[in-house]
């Protein structure tokens, strides 16, 4: 048996106030004749962290509008834009959620990758080290600081650029960046983590390794959000780890059903990907009893209201759509449900899943 090699985050740093020695972190890496670019959520362009950002010389902010998940021409138009400009970059510094670190990891692997990124979507299909890239998380809970992933809308699907050169070179965990973030948004992206968990513990690839870095991140997400009667920021603090604990538990391992089915709902409907997340893990009681009966505890005490009907009116040829999508995640199928999972879920029960959404 051959065992995969995988490689981690090399360096991180962890506190409250650690986002202010950003500019000393990346200096090392500053050659004179390039600049750094900061790709930013575009929440904070008129806030005052965007003021903090360390620009000099010819560094350049990026603000990325998170209204829709990253698309491959998106991140194509920004790397033609950069090379036109700069020829080449110092390095790309991600600061933001999900889907801004996913951005920012793309963008520094196509400043050294010909083509478009949809050709990249796969599994370890880049041939080339991606340039110098930094994540800074704002919101906890998607593992995109610490996974070898980044998540792309192209064409033809949603799907992954999953590469060696894919984690970040550095990630610096600031938990004060996490304050005031919007109460749903927070939500459905904390559950993203903990239906993380739940997929990653019951999976047929789980191993020590994983089970140890998830049943720590569920810890985690359980006293954030079961145990302590109200939000505070040990909670912040809490869920931040458990995203980075839940992130490396599917190094060695994958997410499940719910990860699948909502890779549809997102491609087809634009809908985000921790809502996606919590619309089909809601429904998923046969495959989670466990979990979603905890999941819907937290749903509750929460206040949160997961949206309902989104299927509704759908044609057969867009549930095809979805349905195809989903089903192109076989490593995802294989771990919840086995190598004979087309048995368990038909294109017939998938479908009926979807039109309960």
């Amino acid at each position: 048996m051959k065992f995969r090699n995988f490689p981690m985050v090399p360096r991180v740093v962890y506190g409250r106030g650690s986002f202010e020695q950003t500019s000393e972190i990346i200096e090392e890496k500053r050659n004179k004749e390039y600049p750094f670019i900061f790709l930013v959520d575009k929440v904070f362009e008129s806030k005052e962290l965007s003021k903090r950002i360390p620009l000099r010389g010819k560094d350049k902010i990026i603000f990325i509008d998170t209204t829709d998940e990253p698309k491959t021409k998106g991140i194509d138009a920004i790397r033609d834009s950069l090379k036109e400009e700069f020829g080449t970059v110092s390095g790309v510094i991600g600061i933001g959620g999900g889907s801004v670190m996913d951005s920012a990891k793309a963008v520094a692997i196509m400043m050294n990758s010909e083509g478009s990124s949809a050709q990249y979507q796969g599994w370890d299909l880049v041939k080339n080290p991606a340039v110098y890239h930094v994540g800074v998380p704002t919101i906890s809970g998607t593992g995109a600081e610490v996974s070898r992933t980044c998540i792309l809308t192209g064409p033809e699907r949603k799907l992954g650029i999953n590469s060696d050169f894919t984690p970040f070179d550095q990630v610096i965990l600031d938990p004060a960046l996490a304050k005031g973030v919007e109460k749903n948004q927070a939500f459905f992206t904390g559950m993203d983590c903990y239906i993380h968990c739940i997929e990653s513990l019951t999976g047929t690839y789980l191993n020590a390794f994983s089970k140890s870095y998830g049943e720590k991140a569920l810890e985690l997400c359980q006293k954030a959000y079961v145990h302590k009667p109200q939000w505070d920021d040990e909670s912040d603090e809490d869920l931040m780890m458990a995203s980075w604990h839940g992130g490396m538990s599917i190094a060695y391992s994958q997410v499940g059903i719910a990860h699948a089915v909502s890779y549809g709902l997102s491609y087809l409907l634009g809908i985000h990907h921790g809502v996606g997340n919590c619309i089909v893990f809601d429904r998923l009681e046969e495959y989670y009893p466990e979990g979603v009966k905890e999941f819907k505890y937290m749903v509750e005490k929460n206040s949160i209201e997961i949206p309902q009907g989104i299927c509704k009116g759908l044609t057969d040829e867009q549930f095809d759509i979805m349905i195809n999508v989903s089903y192109g995640m076989v490593p995802l199928w294989e771990n919840a449900l086995g190598k004979d999972w087309q048995k368990i879920m038909t294109k017939e029960k998938l479908r009926a899943l979807y039109e309960e959404m």
